[in-house]
This record gives structure tokens, sequence and C-alpha cells, in this order.
């Protein structure tokens, strides 16, 4: 395999180009501004030279600080889907990212080229000295419980599910994979919880973005309507900035979590 590049290096980020417009890489630091900004691109969360982390969104808030000290982002050529993307890299790393069990199956006619892709990617960092499994003599110590994941069914999708927490109170339902109806009349925290310093940390900033695509349909802070969100993290962040696990928030009439009925042992 080999694979034409023209590589731009600044003191901040490392800008990784493949040639016939087949997509870029670039490698940020952890504490970047840039990546405050939306990206279509699978996000690399990186330590030591190896991945540790997959997703498509920024959010400091799934991942420890301290765990990761670089961020890459895989910018893929249009034709390439970014979700499944996604999926490919993750088995690549072993990494049980937790909307992995929700995401739907590649189509055949996509395999291939999605694959190939992949191999390229994994190909090039491997050339820059990144790696998406561990040294094998460091496997041992590095080894952590593997995150929850959590499968959608039909009958889930019937049950209502309550927050009460953080100053929010709201019902929603888990009505697709990738869709979380939540019901109008929620009640919202009012204001962001701040760093020491006074500032607004990642997970408020996403819920305050989260919260401006839906504006029209909030007053006081209670919705107005029924909204619809894409996962269980952006529940949370909309209703109270994240800071809990939302999987064990949502319970439903006799007190049984949505970890507790979905989660994939």
């Amino acid at each position: 395999m080999k694979s034409k590049l023209d590589v731009l290096l600044t003191d901040t980020k490392t800008t990784i180009t493949f040639h016939n417009n087949q997509g870029t890489i670039t490698i940020l630091n952890s504490d970047d501004p840039d990546l405050e900004k939306a990206h279509a691109a699978v996000y690399l969360f990186i330590k030591e030279r190896t991945v540790v982390g997959i997703g498509k969104t920024f959010l400091k808030d799934r991942i420890q600080k301290e765990s990761f000290d670089k961020v890459m982002l895989i910018t893929p050529p249009w034709e390439v889907e970014v979700d499944y993307l996604e999926q490919l890299l993750a088995a690549e790393a072993n990494e049980n990212i937790q909307e992995a069990a929700d995401q739907a199956k590649i189509p055949a006619n996509y395999e291939k080229a999605i694959s190939e892709y992949k191999d390229q990617i994994v190909f090039v960092l491997a050339g820059f000295g990144y790696s998406f499994k561990p040294k094998e003599k460091n496997i041992k110590e590095k080894a952590k419980p593997a995150k929850a994941r959590h499968k959608w069914t039909k009958e889930v999708s019937q049950i209502e599910f309550f927050i009460d927490t953080r100053e929010s109170k709201a019902t929603v339902l888990w009505i697709k994979r990738n869709e979380m109806l939540l019901k109008a009349g929620a009640t919202m925290m009012a204001q962001p919880p701040l760093n020491k310093d006074g500032s607004l940390g990642f997970a408020a900033k996403m819920g305050q973005r989260i919260r401006e695509d839906h504006q029209a349909q909030i007053k006081d802070f209670v919705t107005t309507e029924d909204i619809l969100l894409k996962s269980v993290n952006e529940v949370g962040l909309f209703l109270y900035f994240g800071g809990t696990n939302t999987w064990l928030e949502l319970v439903d009439a006799s007190g049984k979590t949505l970890d507790e009925w979905t989660i994939v042992t």
C-alpha cells in the first residue's frame, strides 16, 4: 500500500492532505480553540500516540481531559459517510463507543469503498507513528473496563422514561435508534454551571448550541413543543448541560433505568 500526501506543519497543528481530493487528517493539541468549532469529521482522541477514543463530535465531558493529549480530525471526501467511517475506525481500535450498538449496518454497496478508505487512514497514521492498538507491553497496565453499550428495541420505544435531576424534569421516549423524543413541558436548568475561573466548560457550550437549535420551542426554560434529539447524551446536554450519566437518570414508572433496559451484556 502507498499514499501520496501533502503535509503542512505549524507550531500548533499538522495537516495531512490526501491527493485527488481524498480528504484530510488534522492533528491538534487537546486544548486547541479550533476544536470548539463544528466539523463534519471523525474525531480520534490520542494519548501517547495511541487512539483511546472515537466520536463524531468533540465533547470533552465524554472523556477525562487528562486521558488524551491530541485530537485528530479525519475529514473524508464527500462520498465517504462519516457515520460509517466512524464505525470501521472504532472496530479497528476495538473501542466500545457508546453509540456503536445503535448505528445502522453499512450498506453492501458502500462497504468496500469505506473499508479501503479506512485502511488508508490506518496506514498513513502508522507511518506518522500513531496506532489504533496499545503497545503489547502496556496492554495490561492500560486495560480499562469497556464503556457500556446500549441497544434500542421496539419494546423500549414504547416506554416513557422520566428525568428529575439538576433542576430538570422531563418525559422522554427513545423512539428510534438515533432519535429521542422529549415531550413538551420539560423543565430545563436555567443557567449552565461554570468552571472555577468563571468560564463555560465544553459541555455547557455544547448544551447552549443545542438549545439555540430549538429556541423557538422554548419559553422561560420550559419546552413548548415535543422536541427530537439525536441521543441520550444530547438529552442530558439540552436539559442540564450534562455532568451526570443520563442513561442512569432516565427511569421508567417502576424506577428501572434506561441503562438497565438497554445495556448489552
